[in-house]
């Protein structure tokens, strides 16, 4: 369904255009992920669910997929007035 969109963010991640929140790095070091980990949910799993950020009215794509381990993991990320892929939050699920 958010085919395009998927395709932006692997875009970017391949392009290494994408920036990591605070928030996002925080969570990845307490689920013990990576870098690698994220850029391989992106790559390889499925936007499951948009989102509208009731503040700025954003619209932000949670994509599941598989760690570099094979587990599950979650990626919340959105593309910013750049063009770039921010990614928000990443987390295991």
């Amino acid at each position: 369904m958010y085919e395009r969109i998927l395709q932006r963010f692997r875009d970017r991640i391949r392009n290494l255009d994408f920036v990591v929140t605070l928030h996002a790095e925080e969570e990845m070091d307490e689920d013990r992920l990576s870098v690698f980990d994220l850029e391989s949910v992106v790559l390889t799993g499925e936007i499951v669910e948009r989102q509208r950020d009731p503040l700025t009215r954003e619209w932000k794509y949670v994509v599941n997929g598989k760690g570099i381990d094979g587990g599950t993991v979650g990626v919340v990320g959105k593309l910013s007035i750049t063009g770039c892929l921010v990614i928000i939050t990443v987390y295991r699920d």
